[in-house]
């Protein structure tokens, strides 16, 4: 997930005052992260939600309601009865995803619950109408089993032209995300799955490249193994990494085909069950700083504490190792603190830090794509497809240990993303829409460029509050 940020700077800008660990000490990140912490519910507080719900068509005068309602309305619902598949033409569906969560496992809060996961939701929403023009609604639901929840999003799905999973715990998420890929004609998607995965992904090809190795001969670890670091395995065998080569750590320790817990996980994790079996822990078995021992990467979604990673376990791994600490809101370690112990490349999911390695580099533009495609799923393929996408674009500004990925504010990339989204999405056969490439990019330009013009606009008519300049006493009062 994406948290609240530091001020965006303009497209094409970057930040020059801490931009890099040379200017950091873990005490500025430590200030910074309280300080952004205690502005957000400020702002919070001032706004009072970050989205609402405006008019698409023009309002002349009271009888053109006769067109946008009743009676005229009548006949575009039979239409969609006669052949519900206009449903995507005749209504905004074509453009509108859900975003669903039980909020079980909200950033790095916990169980939280729906309604403290709605902020989230909210902000999430805002990310993919600003980032890939695609209206989201926030749907946080009170639901007892992932039974439960599988049959209300089941449910809701005639509405929408896809669905976003978001904040659900593993190991109940791939169930979920399983069984609803089996039963809807939309294409959904598990964000903290799916999405973090092709950005951890997009952000080690360029690491890699940068340190001088290859996924085949590299040893990697990826501490954590909820719903991120498993679809990161399976996406890093995709790409050609050796299975033995890599070991996966939880909180018992190294995933091995012998540990003890292992007929429990068969029972009740049968995705993490596999990947131990797949991968035997790498050849290694203990505690964390026995796999890092002569690691190159350490690819880390765990803890949400700064002192879950210390640095002497990166003293011991192989010359120039690559860290990626992607907790939410805070990493396992600070960047200043893994660069001091020796690490050539650093990453957070934060975009306050340098090298953002964070979903929302990915997932507004996936469902752009999907959504331009009329793409009934979204397989393994198209993470990837997306993926590498963003990984090359990263070459646009200029690849090096301190811009590892695009930012969020190269706004340029994400209609390119969507574009190779939606051309694999014809390439497998699952699009309802079959445009060329350059089409799609047309596409996802035109769609993608609509929501800055709208949200400029609303600043400029005085429609949207400004940000409201903050002394010792906060915001004013509305």
């Amino acid at each position: 997930m994406v948290q609240a940020t530091s001020p965006p700077t303009e497209p094409g800008k970057r930040r020059d005052a801490g931009a890099g660990p040379e200017h950091e000490t873990v005490e500025s990140e430590e200030a910074r992260t309280r300080e952004l912490n205690e502005r957000s519910v400020r702002l919070a507080r001032f706004y009072q939600g970050k989205i609402e719900t405006i008019p698409k068509v023009p309002v002349r005068s009271l009888s053109d309601f006769s067109l946008w309602y009743t009676p005229g309305i009548a006949a575009v619902s039979r239409a969609i009865e006669a052949d519900p598949d206009e449903s995507f033409e005749l209504t905004g569906r074509w453009n509108t995803i859900a975003i669903v969560t039980d909020g079980s496992r909200v950033l790095g809060l916990g169980n939280v619950g729906p309604r403290a996961a709605l902020p989230v939701m909210e902000g999430k929403a805002l990310l993919f109408k600003y980032l890939g023009g695609v209206d989201a609604v926030p749907i946080p639901v009170d639901v007892a089993t992932p039974e439960a929840l599988i049959e209300l999003v089941e449910h809701l799905a005639p509405a929408f032209g896809g669905v976003n999973l978001e904040d659900i715990a593993s190991p109940k998420c791939f169930h979920v995300l399983e069984e609803l890929q089996k039963r809807l004609p939309i294409p959904v998607w598990h964000d903290d799955q799916l999405g973090t995965a092709a950005a951890t992904v997009a952000g080690l090809l360029n690491a890699l490249e940068l340190t001088g190795r290859t996924i085949q001969e590299s040893r990697t670890v990826l501490f954590g193994a909820g719903a991120a670091n498993l679809v990161t395995a399976r996406l890093l065998v995709r790409l050609g990494q050796d299975p033995h080569r890599l070991t996966v750590v939880d909180t018992k320790g190294i995933l091995t085909a012998e540990r003890s817990d292992l007929d429990e996980l068969m029972l009740h994790n049968p995705w993490k069950y596999h990947l131990a079996l797949q991968t035997d822990g790498g050849g290694r078995s203990g505690p964390l700083s026995e796999a890092l021992r002569e690691a190159d990467v350490l690819l880390a979604a765990s803890t949400p504490n700064p002192h879950t990673i210390h640095p002497e376990w990166i003293r011991s791994m192989a010359p120039k190792p690559i860290i990626f600490a992607l907790a939410n809101p805070v990493p396992e370690i600070w960047p200043a603190a893994a660069h001091d112990a020796g690490a050539a490349i650093v990453a957070t999911g934060r975009s306050d830090f340098p090298n953002q390695v964070n979903n929302s580099l990915i997932f507004p533009a996936v469902f752009r794509g999907v959504l331009d495609a009329r793409a009934k799923s979204i397989p393994d393929d198209i993470v990837l497809a997306a993926a590498r996408e963003l990984a090359k674009h990263a070459k646009d500004r200029g690849l090096t240990a301190q811009h590892l990925l695009p930012t969020m504010d190269e706004l340029a990339v994400f209609p390119h993303i969507a574009a190779a989204v939606g051309t694999e999405a014809v390439r497998l056969g699952i699009a309802r829409k079959k445009h060329t490439p350059e089409e799609f990019l047309e596409l996802a330009k035109e769609r993608m460029a609509r929501s800055g013009r709208v949200v400029r606009a609303l600043a400029q008519a005085g429609l949207t509050a400004p940000m409201p300049d903050e002394g010792p006493g906060g915001p004013p009062q509305r």
